[in-house]
């Protein structure tokens, strides 16, 4: 028997937390391509496109479903008052990450390589982005799906296998001059998968054991209203997938060069990537339940 009830995020929420994810993952694969192969113009350039856009479009959506933001958006200024509050440091990292990322887009437009400090702060300001897509979660400590040390982990590593894998995804559609001279990058992505699932399994399994409410959140995860989302979703496309794709092609890379038909089937993983990451946050956000619920 599984239990529902009326989340108090939904479809937005999972969307800004995606979107957040993304933009800082694309950020650092961008800076990993940029230090490889500088002449990875086009590709470096939709890197820093995504960042700032994808961040964006999250703030927004987060903005409209918190309605008293998008009404007063000097609310969310309010939180800076509050240096002791997860919140109040993510909208610091968030900010700053925002700058940061719009600087490097408005150098690289101007055909200004890009500082080192620039870099490195962006670097730092993305992996604090894309953990604190997780650790805003745990904010709410009724819910044991959200409120656990590994959600964080988790998303940062699914925020670097989308963000690489939506610069990369670009590069094999419109750059494949480009996309064929970074090997190194797709080798940096290939442990992603088999990472990200294991903290999946540790994850589900400390949750499980975090009372009746964590019990009921992995239940409705595995085999409740939302298990095809998990095992199609997250499971296939997003770990199995990619996982299988992209060790297929390393194998495959030492013997021959890529074909357009290998080219267009890493593509596919690479988008199949993009919708692991989102199923991910919405059955997080949506399969939880809370301790006081039961």
């Amino acid at each position: 028997m599984t239990v529902t009830f009326e989340s108090i995020w939904d479809f937005p929420i999972a969307c800004y937390l995606f979107l957040a994810g993304l933009g800082a993952g694309a950020f650092l694969a961008t800076c990993v391509i940029d230090w490889k192969n500088p002449e990875a113009s086009r590709m470096r350039r939709a890197g820093l496109i995504i960042a700032p856009v994808a961040v964006a479009i999250g703030l927004v959506l987060l903005m409209v479903d918190a309605r008293g933001g998008l009404y007063n958006p000097l609310r969310f200024a309010l939180l800076l008052n509050n240096p002791g509050s997860v919140m109040s440091w993510g909208v610091v990292f968030l900010a700053v990450f925002m700058v940061v990322s719009i600087a490097a887009l408005v150098l690289d437009l101007l055909h200004h390589r890009l500082p080192v400090a620039l870099k490195a702060v962006g670097c730092v300001t993305a992996v604090a982005v894309g953990i604190y897509t997780g650790v805003l979660l745990g904010v709410v400590r009724a819910f044991p799906l959200w409120n656990n040390a590994v959600l964080p982990l988790l998303f940062l590593v699914s925020a670097l296998s989308a963000g690489a894998a939506a610069v990369m995804l670009y590069g094999r559609l419109a750059a494949r001059a480009e996309v064929e001279q970074l090997g190194f990058v797709e080798k940096l992505t290939v442990p992603l998968p088999y990472i990200e699932a294991v903290l999946l399994i540790l994850l589900l399994a400390f949750v499980a054991g975090n009372g009746a409410a964590g019990a009921q959140s992995t239940l409705n995860l595995t085999a409740g209203s939302w298990a095809l989302c998990f095992w199609v979703g997250i499971v296939a496309l997003g770990l199995v997938v990619p996982a299988v794709v992209e060790g297929i092609s390393l194998y495959r890379e030492r013997r021959r060069p890529a074909s357009p038909v290998a080219s267009g089937v890493l593509a596919a993983s690479n988008a199949s990537v993009l919708v692991g990451g989102i199923c991910l946050r919405f059955a997080v956000v949506t399969a939880a339940v809370p301790v006081l619920f039961l």
